[in-house]
């Protein structure tokens, strides 16, 4: 039997995604934001509030990336998500966290953050905060490649759960896509 909980953002899993910008002095800015996904397959799609600096540097630069937060910079990724750029200069430096200057778009590659979506603002919808952003290059650590190809159990994504205030690790193959449910097809 089910319960009704009401209107709730319970989605898993749920990504945890870091968004590093720069401001208007090139300084490096990274915030947490958990309410993001692909929206097409060179599309990202985050919901960001307009009092965010991050939204803020976006909207001068046109330009943002994303990474996936990792088990290893949990601590950190969830500081980057509760301290505000608006009153915290150089959040970067309380993580020990480094920036590089992505080579397609005017926002940062944080150095510790194996897998990074280069983007390009496509656009921010004041109304609904809804900022859709065009992927550029994918930026990935070689330390998490297997064969050439994104191993997630080396990335070690977390997710958010909303139910908890909880971090969660997303790992283990559990099937094949586009494969296992072919034989349910009539």
């Amino acid at each position: 039997m089910k319960k009704d909980l009401g209107v709730k953002s319970y989605i898993y899993p749920q990504p945890v995604l870091m968004i590093a910008t720069y401001d208007e002095n090139k300084n490096p800015d990274c915030m947490n934001a958990a309410w993001g996904a692909m929206s097409d397959n060179n599309k990202v799609t985050i919901a960001l509030r307009s009092d965010h600096k991050t939204t803020k540097n976006i909207l001068l630069t046109k330009a943002f990336t994303v990474s996936p937060a990792t088990l290893k910079y949990v601590k950190e990724c969830d500081y980057l998500g509760i301290a505000s750029g608006n009153k915290v200069k150089n959040k970067l430096e309380a993580c020990n966290f480094h920036a590089t200057p992505s080579r397609f778009v005017n926002a940062p590659l944080i150095d510790e953050l194996p897998l990074t979506l280069e983007c390009k603002m496509l656009s921010y919808d004041e109304n609904t905060e809804i900022l859709v952003g065009e992927i550029l290059n994918v930026s990935v650590d070689k330390s998490i490649l297997t064969n050439g190809k994104i191993d997630p159990d080396k990335l070690e994504a977390i997710s958010y759960d909303p139910a908890n205030f909880a971090y969660l690790l997303v790992k283990g193959k559990v099937g094949n896509a586009f494969k296992d449910g072919k034989d349910l097809l009539k």
